[in-house]
């Protein structure tokens, strides 16, 4: 018997984005609507991820179930002076998801995150395809022009978006990444992983109530029992015991009570985290544990349902990346420490407690041979020149869970005092996240082009989602004009913005003496 050989399916697109993150989903949205404002005709357009469809589209957002937005700080100074929102001008193409999806602030319900981007989606008659792997990445000369898949499937396109934790179409096209935090010589440490989790049934005010227990007996030292469960939580250490009695009070002995928003809860203190450590036999503390339940950032969402960002898992770089490439998934240790996380909660009232799909990953490294690299020292500086700056965004250094091994080579480098890590303020471009010798791919995610502290503010969705649209206006501009989009610089992509209504108020700040503070820490990290 002949053998009978099934043809490859080869198909051509315009513009693939691979990853679905939200920036990359609405980059690929403003590639197609600014060719189509051009031409008056939709681009061939497909999103291509690892992830699969049916638990829905849109990352670590949807399918990790990560509800809580953390959103732009905006000095209120700078607020009133400009007449500003709570969080800032924000990019047009993010302040319209967010309204389709209904987001008051900032809880999103990842139900109605996927139903809004596939409904964008759908608008701009982009392609959808889901569960794949690469096999290989055409190229010809240093474009890449098709992206061939296991499944023996050949996708041939002309401008490409990764949006990616951990640049997996840029790593697989030859782009090299750096790993973990090795842009402060560190290329083992990794910040932590999250796997959100949803209670259901667990009220507000029964939350509040059990904090508020928690936070007296912990703070009475009279309370024998409460003590030996801090104690517990500390892993028998009186200075680390001490700490966490600190924590629970802030400046003027109050307790640190949860701030409820109108549809958010912050958790101020580790009287939760405490607790749960002491009912699961475990120190609060990274060193000791693998899996810490930390402040939690919970979103309000409908029915009685809970989002919580607080579980965290230690990780290296190997492991980051080997999650991310692995679709997200929880490995069998992160589930176990859920069964945990479920009998604590349904002690103190929930009725249910539903993990996420797929984890949340920080960072996985960085990509080298951005067209213009950016730092946290750029960062301070204000960003880009605020004449071609396509938007402005404020957040903290945020390395949540720590850097392991920071400190100690920080000290070595003879910087004992971080005080110079003030939150930047930056105006917003694309070219960090253009890649040079690719130059038809961009990398839009916390794997960037970004150097030293920049990655820590640099991985926000709010700020990926202004990269992302300006990205997808050059990758327009790219496509009509037959050009590469490393070749769009910051302005063109400007003029569109406002010519079409689109550009923000730009009010990026500078703080040159901070900065230059922060640039020598981090020229001195990377030696």
């Amino acid at each position: 018997m002949s053998e009978v050989r099934v043809l490859s399916i080869v198909r051509t697109y315009d513009i693939i984005c691979f990853g679905d993150e939200v920036p990359g989903v609405l980059a690929l949205v403003c590639a197609a609507r600014e060719y189509f404002r051009q031409t008056n005709q939709y681009p061939r357009t497909l999103l291509l991820f690892k992830g699969s469809s049916k638990l829905g589209i849109g990352g670590h957002l949807v399918r990790g179930r990560l509800s809580y937005l953390d959103r732009s700080t905006v000095p209120l100074a700078i607020r009133q002076s400009r007449n500003l929102d709570t969080f800032g001008d924000s990019p047009a193409i993010y302040k319209e998801f967010l309204q389709r999806a209904g987001v008051a602030q900032i809880a999103l319900d990842p139900v109605k995150a996927d139903t809004a981007l596939r409904e964008m989606l759908r608008e701009v008659r982009a392609d959808i395809l889901g569960d794949i792997e690469i096999k290989s990445v055409i190229k010809e000369s240093q474009k890449i022009t098709g992206i061939e898949l296991t499944k023996d499937e050949t996708y041939l396109g002309k401008q490409f978006i990764d949006c990616t934790v951990n640049a997996e179409l840029a790593q697989a096209a030859g782009v090299k990444k750096l790993k973990g935090f090795e842009t402060f010589g560190l290329p083992d440490s990794e910040l932590a992983v999250t796997l959100v989790f949803e209670t259901h049934g667990l009220s507000i005010d029964r939350l509040k109530n059990v904090e508020y227990q928690y936070l007296k007996r912990f703070t009475k030292t009279a309370d024998t029992e409460a003590q030996k469960w801090l104690n517990f939580a500390a892993g028998g250490d009186p200075a680390r015991a001490d700490q966490l009695r600190k924590n629970l009070v802030d400046s003027n002995g109050n307790l640190k009570t949860m701030f409820v928003g109108k549809d958010y809860i912050d958790v101020r203190s580790k009287a939760l985290s405490i607790a749960y450590h002491a009912f699961r036999g475990t120190p609060l503390s990274f060193e000791s544990s693998r899996a810490i339940l930390d402040n939690g950032n919970i979103a309000i969402l409908s029915q009685g349902r809970l989002s919580w960002n607080a579980l965290l898992f230690a990780v290296n770089a190997d492991q980051a990346e080997a999650l991310a490439r692995a679709k997200a998934k929880p490995t069998l240790e992160m589930l176990h420490e859920i069964v945990f996380v479920r009998k604590w909660f349904e002690s103190i009232g929930a009725r249910e407690v539903k993990p996420a799909h797929e984890l949340y990953i920080r960072h996985a490294g960085n990509i080298v041979g951005a067209v213009d690299p950016l730092s946290g020292s750029k960062m301070l500086t204000g960003g880009v020149p605020a004449s071609e700056a396509l938007g402005s965004f404020g957040y903290h250094f945020d390395i949540r869970g720590g850097i392991k091994g920071l400190d100690t080579r920080a000290a070595e480098k003879g910087f004992n005092n971080l005080a110079f890590l003030n939150p930047p303020l930056f105006n917003i471009g694309i070219q960090h996240a253009i890649i040079k010798d690719v130059p038809n791919l961009a990398v839009i995610s916390p794997a960037s082009g970004f150097v030293g502290y920049a990655s820590s503010a640099g991985r926000i969705v709010e700020f990926n989602c202004g990269v992302g649209q300006g990205v997808g206006i050059a990758a327009g501009i790219a496509l009509a004009q037959g050009r590469n989009l490393a070749d769009i610089s910051n302005t063109p992509v400007r003029t569109i913005l406002a010519q079409t209504k689109r550009l923000p108020q730009i009010y990026g700040t500078s703080n040159v003496a901070l900065a230059s503070q922060l640039g020598d820490f981090e020229n001195q990290m990377i030696a």
